[in-house]
C-alpha cells in the first residue's frame, strides 16, 4: 500500500517501515522478558499498521492526530497482551485491539449517548446473535434473540439500533465521475404535505395519551432507557412498562 506524505503527530507518514514477521516475532519475545527497548522498536515498527486502521475513520471528521495517538494505545496494549506460544501473526491480533481502542474512543466521544445498560443488551445480543448462527446454520431473528435473552424483542432491536454509527448526510453513496449521490439526496422533502399532516396528527395523538404513557415514551425513546430501568424509576413492573408502551405506540398508529 502507498502512502503519500502526510504528517501525523510530527510523523511524516510516507516515511513508516514495515517490520519483517522474523524481527518482530524476535522482538515481541524480548518485549515479553521486560525488555523496554525492543517494546519501542515494535510499537516504531508498527506505526504503519496504525495508520491503515486509522484510515477506516478518515471520513467521520475526527481529528487524524487524535485518531492516530487512540490507535497506538490499542498497539502497545496488543503488544503487552500477544502470547506468543500461539501460532498467530501479530497483525491478526492487533488490528481488531486497534479497531477496538478507536470505536471505543469514538463511542466515548460521541454527542448521542447510548446508556451502559443498552450497550450491555446490544453486546449480549451479539454474543447470542453469533451462538444462535452456528447452532442453526443461518441468521436469527431477532425474535430468536430476544426469546436467548428473555428480554422483550423492542428492546434488542433499540439497544442494537442504539449502538449503530451515525452517518453523516453528506456521506456519498454512489459516484460517477463528477457526479456524486451524497444520502441527503435520497432523503425525502420536509415540505410534503403527507410529512407535516402525519407530524401534526402524530403529536397530536401523543399529546392526548395519559401522563404515565407519554412519561414512558419520553424515557424510552428520549432518554434511551430500557424498560427495566423505566420500571425502577417509575415504581412499576417491567411488565407493566411493556404493557403500557404497547398501548401507547398502538394508540398513536390509530390516530395518526
Amino acid at each position: 500500500m502507498y502512502f503519500k506524505k502526510v504528517e501525523i503527530c510530527g510523523i511524516d507518514t510516507s516515511t513508516l517501515k514495515v517490520m519483517p514477521e522474523k524481527e518482530k516475532n524476535i522482538l515481541l519475545e524480548k518485549a515479553k522478558k521486560g525488555d523496554k527497548f525492543a517494546r519501542e522498536q515494535l510499537v516504531t515498527g508498527n506505526l504503519r499498521l496504525v495508520l491503515s486502521v486509522i484510515q477506516r475513520f478518515a471520513n467521520r471528521g475526527e481529528n487524524l492526530d487524535d485518531l492516530f495517538q487512540v490507535g497506538c494505545i490499542g498497539l502497545m496494549k496488543a503488544i503487552d497482551n500477544f502470547d506468543t506460544s500461539h501460532d498467530v501473526r501479530f497483525s491478526t491480533y492487533a488490528v481488531p485491539m486497534i479497531i477496538g481502542e478507536v470505536r471505543r474512543y469514538l463511542r466515548d466521544n460521541n454527542p448521542v449517548r447510548v446508556s451502559r445498560s443498552m450497550r450491555d443488551t446490544a453486546y449480549h445480543a451479539m454474543q447470542a446473535r453469533e451462538k444462535l448462527s452456528n447452532e442453526l446454520n443461518r441468521e436469527p431473528t431477532v425474535e430468536e434473540i430476544a426469546k436467548a435473552l428473555g428480554k422483550e424483542k423492542s428492546e434488542v432491536v433499540i439497544a442494537l439500533e442504539a449502538i449503530v454509527d451515525p452517518v453523516s448526510f453528506y456521506e456519498p453513496v454512489f459516484s460517477n465521475g463528477g457526479d456524486t449521490i451524497f444520502i441527503m439526496d435520497q432523503l425525502g422533502s420536509d415540505e410534503s404535505d403527507g410529512d407535516w399532516i402525519d407530524e401534526i396528527s402524530m403529536k397530536e395523538a401523543i399529546k392526548n395519551l395519559p401522563q404515565r404513557e407519554k412519561k414512558i415514551l419520553s424515557m424510552r425513546f428520549m432518554r434511551g432507557m430500557t424498560q427495566t430501568e423505566v420500571a425502577e424509576e417509575i415504581g412499576i413492573s417491567q411488565a407493566q412498562v411493556s404493557r403500557l408502551e404497547k398501548s401507547a405506540i398502538n394508540t398513536i398508529k390509530g390516530t395518526s
